[in-house]
């Protein structure tokens, strides 16, 4: 019987941590903003990636198409924000591109976890208490 006292609170209490708090999750590409700032057509498809990294989708029945898709969870119930950008290609040239993404989504990240955690610094030993 104490067992089952014991085991129920415990029990409770784990069960509701998914509902107190959720951790944003991003997932795909996070793209800077200057980075996108720099397509233009007539660029290569090296040269899109040296910009934008390599698509997350890829599609091989559409290989003039790259698709860069980010997603990002907002809140406890679990909403999704899904965003996605299309490049077309012509002969492994850029034409032109279309949809959305997070553009400032990196500073955005690093200013957060900077108030969270603090900065990432290694300790120094020399200031020990004696």
């Amino acid at each position: 019987m104490s067992r089952l006292l014991l085991i129920a609170p415990v029990s409770l209490a784990l069960a509701g941590c998914g509902i107190l708090y959720k951790q944003p999750i991003y997932q795909g590409n996070l793209m800077e903003k200057e980075a996108v700032d720099q397509l233009r057509p007539g660029l290569s498809k090296q040269q899109v990636a040296g910009l934008l990294g390599t698509p997350s989708l890829a599609d091989p029945f559409h290989a003039q198409r790259w698709d860069y898709a980010a997603s990002e969870r907002t809140n406890r119930q679990g909403d999704v924000e899904i965003k996605v950008l299309t490049l077309h290609f012509e002969n492994d040239t850029l034409v032109r591109w279309e949809g959305e993404y997070f553009p400032e989504q990196d500073l955005e990240l690093a200013r957060k976890s900077m108030r969270q955690f603090g900065p990432n610094q290694p300790r120094n030993k020399d200031k020990r208490r004696r």
